[in-house]
């Protein structure tokens, strides 16, 4: 503070006094007590404030304290201001349609500039204006070209029918195609391109004018009328087909299924190849990463660019630590047999029909007889009619009524073991005959002791009654002697298949290259006259 001459000791003397009032501008203090207020000073003591304070922690921690539930606090404040700020997603009013009245529209039909919305009818017609004159009938079109598809179940002269296709042409057509293939080999989704004439008369359906379809994968029919007026007349062409079957070679990846796809192998070769693969190795177990799979499948390429891919012929693997695995298809019924000639494992017994087990082997109360009895067999239930089959190779030894059995099979297995399969209604197999995993040899029904339709399985062991759910049956069937040479020659054959030489275009006949260019004008007039 400043201090004046008259607030000194007046026992000082005057320089005195002249030495205090000379203070410098630096001692100059305020007095205290007397606050002073500051816009400067509050923003800096707010802003200090604000900057210790932790309005946004983390609330995974310290759940509960002062911390979190200021920070719980800043979460409901933004939340509440983001939702005061929602948007109004209410509709627009768009604007009213002018109102036309009948002289508007006309005007707008006459110059053929009405929307579409309004009922315009632009490159129909013209509108309606004394300019244009009504005909009295619109010529009808001098052809009509479509597409056609054979469904399911649909025969060709009803599907010829509903295309428009007259009673006299579609009986022609029939006769034509079935006498070129038989008519059962059109399979359903063929598509047939027709075009229909002119009419002959008023109301009479359009003449057939031309017709093409593949009949086949190697064949394509076209019928037509060459002349004006004439008959129908057939004409076939061969396509060259190439067989050679498609190998797929590579390494085992990550997985053997997406390595086999990455390969460029069709998903159901692949699906034949894991599940041929399956029964001889472990394909979890087995099948390493650095493995080399190798499979072959039927495979057909025709000269016009088409592709088709059949069943699996050859399956193998190559391991570092384990002998190669070989299979190739073979015989009539397409089992797989091994380099060495052994054919495929089967698995253990088929179940005779497809449904539960009602009642099981062992001792119990008979449901006709009241008392207490073995029960030597299976019952599986079974609507009336269910085809039975027999659960492994074998031999009929007995066919026809046994007693309490009914209507009864008995076959002989090898091994010692026999089954009997009781309460048929008929029986489809005869004594002596040979059976096959499978087949069908009757059809549940409810004769003998019965008291509904099902069946009744037994199996016996050296002539004593067993457990049929026990039992367990492995086959395998053994090339021998000139079969077994025939077989590794065909394996010999098939493995000099090189990878990919299937997936190579097919290179064109000079006939195939001579068809396909255009004909000159020039050799149309040089060409020699018949006669």
């Amino acid at each position: 503070m400043y201090r004046s001459p008259a607030d000194t000791d007046h026992s000082g003397d005057v320089n005195a006094s002249v030495g205090a009032a000379a203070l410098a501008h630096d001692q100059i203090i305020d007095a205290p007590g007397v606050p002073r207020f500051s816009w400067r000073i509050m923003r800096d003591q707010l802003s200090g404030h604000f900057a210790t304070l932790d309005l946004t922690p983390d609330l995974g921690c310290d759940i509960g304290s002062k911390r979190w539930l200021r920070g719980f606090g800043t979460f409901l404040g933004l939340g509440a201001v983001a939702l005061a700020f929602w948007p109004n997603f209410a509709p627009l009013e768009a604007a009213s349609a002018a109102h036309l009245d009948d002289a508007v529209r006309d005007e707008y039909r006459a110059q053929m500039i009405m929307p579409l919305a309004l009922g315009a009818d632009s490159g129909r017609r013209m509108g309606a204006t004394a300019l244009v004159a009504p005909l009295a009938a619109a010529p009808e079109r001098p052809t009509l070209e479509m597409v056609v598809t054979l469904a399911k179940g649909d025969s060709l002269e009803r599907m010829l029918r509903r295309a428009g296709v007259g009673r006299d042409d579609s009986q022609r057509v029939t006769e034509m195609v079935g006498a070129a293939i038989p008519l059962d080999q059109l399979e359903p989704g063929t598509t047939f391109d027709i075009t229909l004439g002119r009419r002959t008369a008023a109301g009479a359906p359009r003449p057939l004018q031309s017709l093409d379809f593949r009949a086949r994968f190697d064949l394509e029919l076209g019928i037509g009328r060459f002349d004006d007026g004439g008959d129908l007349a057939l004409t076939k062409k061969v396509i060259r087909v190439d067989e050679t079957p498609l190998r797929i070679r590579g390494t085992v990846g990550s997985s053997l299924y997406r390595s086999a796809r990455a390969a460029g192998a069709p998903a159901s070769a692949v699906q034949s190849y894991l599940k041929t693969l399956g029964q001889y190795v472990n394909l979890d177990r087995d099948v390493r990463s650095g493995d080399t799979f190798d499979f072959i499948v039927a495979h057909r390429r025709a000269a016009t660019g088409e592709r088709q891919a059949g069943q699996l012929l050859y399956a193998g693997l190559e391991r570092d630590s384990a002998p190669r695995v070989q299979l190739m298809r073979w015989g009539e019924e397409g089992e797989f047999y091994e380099a060495s000639g052994v054919g495929e494992q089967r698995g253990g017994l088929m179940a005779p029909v497809p449904g539960r087990i009602s009642s099981r082997f062992g001792m119990r109360r008979h449901p006709i007889l009241g008392y207490r009895r073995m029960h030597a067999g299976l019952d599986f239930k079974a609507r009336h009619g269910t085809p039975i089959v027999a659960v492994t190779d074998g031999r009929v030894t007995g066919a026809g009524r046994m007693g309490g059995c009914g209507n009864a099979v008995r076959l002989r297995h090898d091994g010692g073991i026999d089954t009997r399969y009781c309460h048929m209604s008929r029986i489809a197999v005869n004594r002596g005959q040979s059976v096959r995993r499978g087949q069908v040899i009757g059809y549940v029904g409810s004769t003998g002791l019965s008291t509904g339709p099902h069946l009744h399985y037994e199996m016996y062991r050296g002539g004593r009654a067993i457990d049929p759910a026990s039992v367990q049956y492995v086959t395998r069937a053994q090339l021998s002697g000139a079969e077994l040479k025939r077989f590794k020659d065909a394996l010999a054959r098939i493995k000099t298949v090189a990878p990919g030489a299937a997936l190579a275009e097919l290179e064109q006949t000079a006939t195939e290259v001579a068809a396909e260019e255009p004909e000159r004008e020039i050799d149309k007039l040089a060409a020699p006259r018949k006669g």
